[in-house]
């Protein structure tokens, strides 16, 4: 996918081509200076770059493939903020010193000369690690935001291919670049990026539970915007802004990209000149700099009339002083292949050290396609595996670890692309297992059945639920709303008719009974299509905010209520409320309801209620917004009510668990109401109060994130 590879591919561009100037730089230096026979050492300094540079990528690939699933999300997570770091660190040195990279390399590399061999490798090396380590750490982020797809690699090695070529182009004197506009531009897209990799991060830390607030959504447009439409993915894989992110991964977002913005395109200050004492006093002819449309790269064939500026105390021999008898110096070829090979000892041992443990057995490499599935699948012995799953086939698929005679599975991966390998970690006890592979719009395929043997025992596996298991419930749930819709009908028929009367002070009592009667049948995203933001709309996002024509419902009325109104004014506010309620009553038994959705509903509910009811957002001046996070409480009551049988059955300490937290929140809440029958505001509760009510809440949304997981319709069965 071409939105994978664009970051990876400018990446490859941007740094192949950092690197190839300061390679080009060196080498047109030494060949300027008449030292050819010191090329070769130079060579070998950017050998030892690139190996340092290809095992530090491998370390990170191998360590985060054999890390538990919550480590993998830490891991990636702290990494994305470090490569973030890096990456912003890059692009703002760059942006600084581009003018002068050309003359600091020739003096380092002039300084080197009169010195060892070894001294001229490490000074090349220098010169060339630092972009590639960079490029292996930010190119491996954005391979863990595309979940190991092949596009960041294919967009990677186009980078680099074309740096290449144009790096050659730029030495020969064959192409001219405006390279400090080159560098300004690119840099500005990676700092976009680098946005996206710090909201990637931070979700990753929350996924893992090391940060908390994985559920507090800023936004969730699932229900309206199709993740896997081509333009979702196009955002999600430049920008990775998608339909649905945390408060948290926004604030990074806007928190990382505005400064750095701001900084990155200020007016940049030129640096003062740093003029050596040994230097020479006056060159009579410029050097050109990096963001001239000339190139600072010296051509071979360019007369050396004008010779690298050599500090003097560092003379450059007419011809190699021969090394004294009783000390013959080391090969080059020696040297050479130990700077080279020492990066990728070093890379084995690290590899070495944090590999599996004992308890871990041999990965098994398991084949996917629609043909077949499992090939690969061996002998095995209790204890955690990591299996590492590769899709042969041409469509993505869904892959499980699962016992034949239950079904229950024990791991399991959603969208293995075609072409791809991604790790599996399962944890294993003695009994029988297969693979069941259900390639996308064709039938699952089951492996041969390969028994474990030994001692321990597996961790809890999920039995899944076919869309037939959620039929029941479904229907038992829009039976309860059916039958409180007509409740809700009479509250909203009184509410008009105060109003019509002009006794508002009733009005404004029938009001709250009537939202919170509402509010008890578990509305949220979307459970009641277009009808919901006409009935229980907020203003927010409307021109004209509270008085807009299009804001309707309880919240305008409300508004009017408590914002002194007149009668006549309101009058065709309410005629409007309880048409709407009457339109939702005539289209609910038609309405399209996907039995998915229902264990969201679970979660969800309480969700809105902290982000509207818990914040005050939702009041519109009656101070009731705890009185209706208490209705919310009884729609979740509801909704988990139906699917308690199948939460059960899967994991009964979670469901006692989450009835504790209800039972707690519920406590919480009610601290808020008075003996007369009023609600006291959020943001007049006592502060102790208040933190335990966002506590409370907060724990038991962490308890009910569990059920959609548990609940999810598997292709499995």
């Amino acid at each position: 996918m071409l939105s994978d590879a664009f970051p990876s591919f400018l990446i490859g561009l941007r740094e192949g081509l950092e690197a190839g100037l300061v390679v080009s730089i060196l080498l047109a230096a030494l060949i300027k200076a008449g030292r050819r026979d010191r090329v070769g050492p130079v060579w070998f300094g950017i050998a030892a770059a690139a190996a340092l540079s290809l095992s530090f990528a491998a370390v990170l690939t191998f360590t985060s493939a054999h890390l538990p699933p919550k480590a993998q999300d830490v891991f990636g997570g702290v990494l994305s903020l470090l490569a973030v770091g890096f990456v912003t660190t890059m692009v703002f040195w760059m942006r600084r010193a581009s003018a002068s990279m050309s003359g600091d390399i020739k003096a380092k590399l002039a300084a080197a000369l009169g010195s060892s061999t070894g001294v001229l490798i490490f000074t090349a090396f220098a010169a060339v690690a630092r972009e590639g380590l960079e490029t292996s750490l930010f190119l491996w982020t954005t391979a863990q935001t595309a979940h190991e797809k092949s596009g960041p690699a294919i967009g990677a090695v186009f980078g680099i291919a074309v740096a290449t070529l144009l790096c050659w182009g730029l030495y020969h004197r064959a192409l001219k670049l405006n390279l400090t506009k080159f560098f300004k531009i690119t840099g500005l897209v990676l700092v976009v990026i680098a946005a996206g990799v710090v909201a990637y991060g931070l979700q990753d830390l929350q996924e893992s539970g090391v940060v908390g607030g994985f559920t507090s959504y800023a936004w969730d447009l699932s229900a309206h915007i199709d993740p896997n439409a081509w333009y979702s993915t196009v955002v999600a894989g430049t920008l990775n802004l998608t339909p649905k992110m945390t408060w948290l991964s926004v604030a990074g977002y806007v928190v990382y990209l505005a400064p750095v913005l701001y900084f990155y395109l200020r007016p940049a200050v030129a640096p003062r000149p740093k003029v050596s004492q040994t230097a020479e006093a006056a060159p009579s002819t410029p050097r050109p700099t990096a963001g001239s449309a000339d190139t600072p790269v010296a051509s071979a064939s360019t007369p050396a009339a004008t010779p690298a500026p050599v500090p003097a105390s560092a003379s450059v021999p007419a011809a190699p002083a021969p090394a004294p008898a009783a000390r013959r110096p080391a090969p080059r070829w020696a040297m050479g292949t130990a700077v080279v090979a020492v990066p990728a000892v070093a890379a084995v041992a690290v590899i070495v050290a944090v590999g599996p443990t004992s308890s871990a057995r041999a990965d098994q490499t398991i084949e996917v396609s629609a043909a077949s599935c499992g090939k690969g699948f061996g002998d095995l012995a209790t204890g955690e595996h990591v299996f590492q799953m590769k899709n042969t086939g041409d469509v993505p698929a869904e892959v499980y670890l699962l016992d034949p005679s239950t079904n229950a599975v024990y791991g399991e991966i959603e969208g293995l692309a075609p072409g791809t390998t991604r790790p599996l970690t399962a944890t294993l006890g003695a009994g029988a297992y297969a693979w069941r592979c259900v390639p996308n719009g064709k039938g699952a395929v089951t492996s041969a059945v390969k028994r474990v043997t030994g001692a321990g025992t597996s961790r809890t596996a999920v039995v899944p639920i076919a869309e037939k298991d959620l039929d029941a419930p479904l229907e038992q749930y829009r039976s309860y709303v059916t039958d409180h819709l007509t409740e809700l009908a009479g509250y909203t028929a009184k509410l008009k008719q105060d109003v019509d009367s002009g006794d508002l002070a009733a009005a404004k009592n029938d009001w709250l009974t009537a939202h919170l009667s509402y509010n008890r049948l578990g509305a949220a995203y979307g459970t009641f299509a277009d009808w919901d933001a006409k009935i229980d709309g907020r203003a927010d996002g409307l021109p004209d905010k509270e008085k807009d024509k299009d804001f309707t419902g309880f919240h305008r009325l409300e508004y009017g209520l408590w914002h002194g109104e007149a009668a006549a004014g309101l009058a065709p506010v309410a005629d409007q409320l309880d048409a709407d309620v009457h339109g939702l009553i005539d289209a609910w038994p038609k309405q399209e309801f996907d039995p998915a959705d229902l264990p969201l509903r679970a979660h969800e509910i309480l969700e809105n209620t902290l982000q509207f009811q818990l914040t005050g957002d939702a009041d519109y001046g009656s101070g009731s917004t705890l009185a209706t996070a208490d209705a919310n409480l009884a729609g979740t009551r509801v909704v988990l009510n139906v699917i308690r049988p199948l939460v059960q059955a899967r994991d009964p300490r979670g469901l006692a668990d989450i009835d504790t937290w209800l039972d707690r929140f519920g406590a919480a809440v009610g601290v808020a109401k008075q003996p007369d029958g009023t609600w006291t505001p959020v943001d007049k509760l006592a502060a102790a109060d208040r933190q335990k009510l966002n506590g409370t809440l907060g724990e038991l949304l962490e308890q009910l994130a569990v059920v959609p997981d548990l609940l999810e319709i598997r292709k499995a069965t």
